[in-house]
């Protein structure tokens, strides 16, 4: 039966009317010791390699921030979050310590001169990788701090204050490793604008009949006062820092800079600005945006593109706005710049023979620009090497398919060569990505051998054995791969850098069950290897945890997996069947064939984690970790058009799947997940009985709110709003009496998943009597992050499932 948007409408309006429920007068709670522990275990270092690849730097992490920490001051401006008193983004926490290590004598120095309590972000090597910069967070702004490999010392440069609110990246190295480029605050600027408490007149936007689709975004401008906000606080000033003498330098005006990268060759750089109309329906990444080449005094050299509002681009996965997007410098040129520019319009309903030219441009712009690459689907990057070798990929999501060609940019008259056409779904087929390096000016290009030609592709060695990464050298015109180095059981290793041009040295991270990720030099010619890192296991006491990667098959052949954790020393003769939880996200594909290529690797370490459901382990649970959820469609089918089906089937033969190894209960089971997990929760929950109970965070369950779109799903309500509603566990609350447990961070800024998505399903539940509660958790967006909020998460679940799963009695059973 067809429903109609009004009869939509009436069965949401009634349940705005609901109060909440009497609500709970707790305040943040803590799980067992032993799950604490595993929220408070030291964090793994962060990892960077120089450019030459001769040091590494070890960043030390911080444990989780305190609600402290993420209840500072706050604008939402233009989906944009960033804290006023800082001039940068929400709750950045950063590094609080760097050391570093050389690599040729393995001696270790730990970088003196930070200051105490350090907000460190991330490191910015030079690019001939004598220096490093980065910024560090105080309480009243962003310091830019300048170190050197050789002193192992850092020291502040004083006078500037970085802006770091705005997209891309804050400072960027010059090709000669001695001058940066950073965005600063403006000396100038003045006091923040203040609000008018009395309004001047109504907010009005309107639309004139154009078409003007997007999707459900957050924290968009509301006013003049939120304009007046974004110009002050993202205003820029570009300032030259050259880090021998501290010299500072401006660089053109200040402005709303989005972007700011140096060509090649030192002396001109690309600035994107943003300037107005602005919008109140779209993000900052889609207003006006000007993109101009600029010469080091800041005089304009050349405009490369004036790009209007994006606000009228269409619907879908294929969709893209018009004129030139994705503008940037050659990496292997002095000074020639690149940028797609979609031939239909941007509208994937449009066919043409090629979607998108990929055009090229040489200082100093004189000439017209000319078509380097004719593209049949959507450009989706490109990978420089010389004048003689570039690659350029597109994608087409509808199909999945990607195509590489390999193109001579210095050479107009090349023809493009197809070098690979296949379904990106098919990883059991992936050849691999070519390994990069980075060049004398900093920049990242392939690596290839003395011939100029043959590459090396980098590889998840995916197989229904598990992942083997590996590493093949590749010869382009030949199309012939030779296999130089493949990982090896009981280790999962990948490489990390390839350290000459003849692969006969690499780096590589390594882990195995329980051993974490630690870094190693190979040497490819006798095999020998030497440890770069020796970080130890953050838990020690879990290191008896049971896990294995089981295999099984749901009802109609398709092949599913999972990863199954048990208590230590659990003996299911003595200790007869679990509880169990299981644990996943839904995916979309448009084959059967690579739904069942599933990735995974029985030898990665045994990170027992508390933001998974792994922990509970430690309570008594078995789990079912990444349980698969293929949702599937081939043909003229869409995935979706079975979604409910599918996901049932998926869930029947998981639980089947650990109940048949006499391991769990299958009436204490429990579903859980976050995100568009916690959609599959509410949905399973609404349209079975196979689980007990259910964790739902941070989800949406009300597709109405999403109309034009969500997740995979390409049509709107208004092409199948049957789907809307089938898919919608808000529709069909009145059969979702199974328990379950609502969590979501009540700043929650991820598209499509607004608060009051949990708050709306909350009171349809209530309204109609079922079980449910919900957990709005202060200050928190999509992910949780503060610690307070991290152990409440947690202690909210155990005692759920203890409630309505591990301890529920079998007259419960009945009843429900």
């Amino acid at each position: 039966m067809k429903h109609s948007l009004l009869s939509l409408l009436i069965l949401i309006l009634p349940l705005t009317l609901f109060g909440q429920g009497n609500p709970v007068d707790l305040d943040y709670q803590v799980p067992p010791e032993e799950v604490v522990r595993i929220v408070d275990a030291a964090p793994l270092p962060g990892v960077s390699l120089s450019p030459d690849r001769s040091m590494m730097m070890l960043m030390h992490r911080r444990s989780l921030p305190t609600i402290e920490d993420l209840s500072q001051p706050e604008l939402r401006l233009a989906g944009i979050r960033m804290n006023p008193n800082t001039n940068g983004r929400s709750g950045a926490v950063g590094f609080l310590g760097l050391t570093l290590k050389n690599l040729d004598t393995d001696m270790e120095t730990d970088i003196t001169g930070i200051p105490e309590n350090a907000r460190i972000g991330s490191v910015s090597w030079s690019p001939n990788g004598r220096y490093f910069a980065f910024t560090n967070t105080v309480s009243d702004g962003i310091q830019l701090w300048v170190g050197s490999t050789e002193s192992a010392s850092v020291s502040q440069v004083t006078g500037i204050r970085v802006n770091d609110a705005f997209y891309g990246a804050a400072m960027q190295w010059l090709p000669d490793s001695q001058r940066i480029i950073v965005r600063s605050v403006p000396d100038d600027r003045g006091e923040e604008p203040v609000v008018n408490p009395v309004p001047t007149g109504p907010i009005i936007q309107q639309n004139l009949g154009r078409s003007a689709p997007a999707r459900t975004y957050q924290d968009m401008l509301q006013n003049d006062h939120d304009e007046a906000l974004f110009d002050y606080y993202f205003t820029s000033q570009l300032v030259m820092v050259d880090v021998r003498t501290g010299t500072q330098t401006k660089v053109g005006e200040p402005g709303l800079y989005r972007s700011q990268t140096v060509a090649p060759n030192g002396n001109l750089l690309l600035v994107a600005s943003v300037h107005r109309p602005y919008s109140y329906y779209v993000p900052a990444f889609r207003f006006p945006t000007t993109t101009e080449v600029w010469n080091l005094n800041g005089d304009v050299v050349h405009t490369v593109a004036e790009i209007p509002l994006q606000d009228e681009i269409p619907i879908g996965f294929g969709s893209t706005s018009v004129g030139p997007r994705s503008i940037t410098w050659r990496n292997d040129a002095p000074a020639e710049l690149m940028w797609a520019e979609a031939q239909d319009e941007g509208n994937p309903r449009i066919e043409v023979e090629h979607r998108d030219f990929v055009y090229l441009q040489n200082y100093p712009f004189e000439a017209e620009p000319r078509v380097f690459a004719r593209l049949e689907n959507r450009y989706s990057g490109v990978m420089w090497g010389h004048d003689g070798l570039a690659l350029v990929i597109e994608r087409w999501f509808s199909d999945r398919n990607e195509k590489v060609w390999m193109l001579q940019p210095g050479d107009p008259n090349a023809e493009q060569v197809l070098l690979r056409d296949r379904n990106y779904e098919d990883i059991f087929n992936d050849p691999g990505s070519p390994v990069m390096t980075v060049n004398e000016t900093g920049n990242a290009v392939l690596l290839t051998a003395d011939d100029g030609y043959t590459m090396f592709l980098s590889g998840n060695g995916s197989s229904p054995d598990g992942n083997f990464p590996f590493l093949d050298r590749f010869n382009p015109h030949s199309g012939e791969s030779e296999r130089l180095w493949q990982s090896v059981s009981p280790y999962f290793e990948r490489v990390t850098a390839v350290l000459d041009n003849q692969a006969t040295e690499i780096i590589t991270n390594r882990q195995s069950e329980n051993e974490p990720a630690n870094f190693f030099r190979l040497n490819l010619t006798d095999n020998t290897r030497a440890a770069l890192t020796t970080f130890e296991h953050p838990n020690p006491e879990l290191m008896d945890v049971h896990r294995e990667i089981i295999s099984y098959e749901r009802e109609d052949g398709i092949p599913l997996t999972g990863t199954l954790f048990l208590p230590p020393d659990y003996d299911k003769e003595k200790d007869g069947k679990l509880p169990l939880v299981v644990w996943a996200y839904p995916r979309e594909f448009r084959s059967a064939d690579a739904a069942g290529q599933q990735s995974f690797s029985p030898y990665t370490f045994n990170n027992i984690s508390f933001w998974g459901p792994q922990w509970l382990v430690t309570q008594g649970y078995a789990v079912l970790d990444n349980a698969t959820m293929p949702i599937v469609g081939e043909g003229d089918k869409q995935p979706n058009d079975t979604f409910v089906e599918q996901l049932i089937m998926n869930a029947e033969a998981a639980v089947q799947a650990v109940a048949e190894m006499g391991i769990a209960d299958p009436d204490r089971a429990a579903i859980g997940g976050h995100s568009y997990g916690a959609f599959m929760t509410a949905n399973l929950l609404a349209h079975s009985d196979i689980f007990r109970a259910g964790i739902a965070r941070s989800g949406a369950y009300n597709r109405s709110l999403t109309p034009f779109g969500f997740q995979r799903e390409e049509r709107t309500i208004w092409d199948d709003t049957d789907l809307y509603i089938r898919m919608s566990p808000f529709f069909h609350a009145h059969t979702l009496t199974t328990p379950i447990l609502i969590i979501h961070g009540a700043e929650d800024n991820n598209s499509g998943t607004f608060p009051i998505q949990s708050e709306r399903l909350y009171q349809a539940i209530q309204g109609l009597g079922g079980t449910a509660r919900l957990v709005m958790l202060p200050n928190e967006s999509h992910g949780y992050r503060a610690r307070e909020s991290v152990l409440h998460m947690l202690w909210e679940t155990l005692e759920w499932l203890d409630e309505y799963v591990k301890n529920a009695s079998a007259e419960q059973a009945m009843a429900e």
